[in-house]
């Protein structure tokens, strides 16, 4: 079994940045599938971006094109998320997710296991 630590959340102004981190912790992530999701208070957890086990394939959420960037680096059971022109409608958890198999993961039905969760809050 394996357990995904997120961290890297924290509270930023618009258009800053921050990197999150999920390390995982028990056994290899690198033949699978990732994801990035959060969720604000009173919202359904929603996607953010997914990479596949090698890193050739990612997918994003259309509110986070061409602001967020994720990344994998397998030889340190980790995956990323840059986060950079934040905006206060991006303060939520951020939760990583791994898959079943080796496509990413573009919906929470897909993932298998979740990390915790990191605060980040964008203020205006």
């Amino acid at each position: 079994q394996v357990q995904l630590v997120e961290s890297g959340g924290g509270s930023v102004q618009t258009g800053g940045s921050l990197r999150l981190s999920c390390a995982a912790v028990g056994r290899t992530i690198s033949s699978y599938g990732m994801g990035w999701f959060r969720q604000a208070p009173g919202k359904e957890r929603e996607f953010v971006a997914s990479i596949n086990w090698n890193g050739g394939i990612i997918y994003y959420g259309d509110s986070v094109k061409g602001r967020f960037t994720i990344s994998r680096d397998n030889a340190k059971n980790t995956v990323y998320l840059q986060m950079n022109s934040l905006k206060p409608e991006d303060t939520a958890v951020y939760y990583c997710a791994q898959g079943r198999g080796s496509l990413g993961v573009t919906n929470t039905e897909r993932a298998t296991y979740w990390g915790q969760g990191t605060q980040v809050t964008v203020s205006s």
